[in-house]
């Protein structure tokens, strides 16, 4: 089952197991408290539904560096952790090794950064990465 609710905005998937997973929180407590209203409208719909075992599995990052970068140079030097096929995806894929994130890094300067467990890996792996991208200005 698909169900979203507008405040805190986000969509949660209820599978027949009882777990759910809900997207779109724009912080970890407003994942929270979303999920906590899930699981309340289960239980005013009369299903035996409990709000157990909460955790965020995957956070998304993203900023704008505001200045070009040469993806294809990037690409090349860094080739074991970096991929860049821009036929098929406009972005390099930067899969950084520790934190365990990986970025997606576009022309333009912005940058995604996903696969965080916690708010301090997406921050560190930015830190990490930015002078690399400084070294790759336009």
């Amino acid at each position: 089952v698909i169900m979203r609710i507008r405040e805190p905005k986000t969509t949660a998937l209820i599978f027949k197991s009882g777990k759910m997973v809900v997207t779109g929180a724009k912080s970890e407590e407003q994942a929270r408290q979303a999920a906590r209203k899930y699981a309340r409208i289960v239980q005013k719909l009369d299903f035996p539904a409990r709000f157990t075992d909460f955790k965020i599995q995957n956070m998304v990052g993203s900023c704008d560096v505001k200045f070009p970068i040469r993806l294809e140079g990037l690409a090349y030097k860094h080739g074991h952790y970096a991929s860049y096929e821009p036929e098929l995806f406009p972005g390099l894929i930067y899969r950084m090794v520790s934190p365990k994130i990986v970025l997606l890094i576009f022309v333009s300067g912005k940058v995604v950064l996903t696969g965080g467990k916690v708010r301090n890996e997406i921050y560190e792996a930015f830190e990490q990465i930015y002078p690399v991208l400084q070294e790759y200005r336009k």
